[in-house]
């Protein structure tokens, strides 16, 4: 999705570009007041209200109390943003063999600005698609119909 980033989408998942800075600005940014980030940043991907309930906040910020884990979080951007990017270009005429299944929010981000499937469809020999009524945070908001698409497609994809 870098490969393919423009404004808005940038604008809209601004984390990928704020958390990929170097260290430790994002880390001391966050850590300043790590619940005013994570309630934006939640409340920015959920479309359902109420779906991540307190106590999975909670939660969160118990972790994000952590510099450790707010520091790893950043890392992890920073991965997606640089040696990911490095292996995802060294294998771009690598097809992916296993069915895959690619499930997105209609109402996020991905679903309003990308055909995921077509997207997916230059990546991996067997595609399918299924967009869940949402936002990002599928198994919070959409975990019974999540369920109910991963099983089949793993029990016929997979011979589980």
């Amino acid at each position: 999705m870098y490969e393919q980033t423009d404004q808005d989408f940038a604008t809209r998942y601004f984390w990928w570009f704020f958390l990929i800075q170097p260290q430790d600005l994002p880390e001391r940014l966050i850590g300043y007041d790590p619940e005013y980030f994570l309630r934006r940043h939640i409340a920015g991907q959920v479309k359902i209200d109420g779906a991540v309930e307190e106590e999975v906040i909670a939660e969160y910020l118990r972790t994000y109390s952590d510099p450790a884990t707010i520091h790893a979080i950043c890392e992890d951007y920073r991965a997606a943003a640089s040696i990911d990017l490095e292996h995802d270009r060294q294998d771009l005429e690598q097809m992916i063999q296993c069915p895959l299944l690619a499930i997105w929010g209609e109402r996020g981000v991905v679903g309003n600005t990308y055909d995921v499937v077509e997207t997916w469809r230059s990546k991996a020999i067997s595609v399918e698609g299924l967009a869940l009524d949402c936002g990002h945070a599928i198994p919070e908001e959409k975990p019974s119909e999540l369920v109910g698409a991963l099983v089949p497609h793993l029990q016929g994809g997979f011979g589980i």
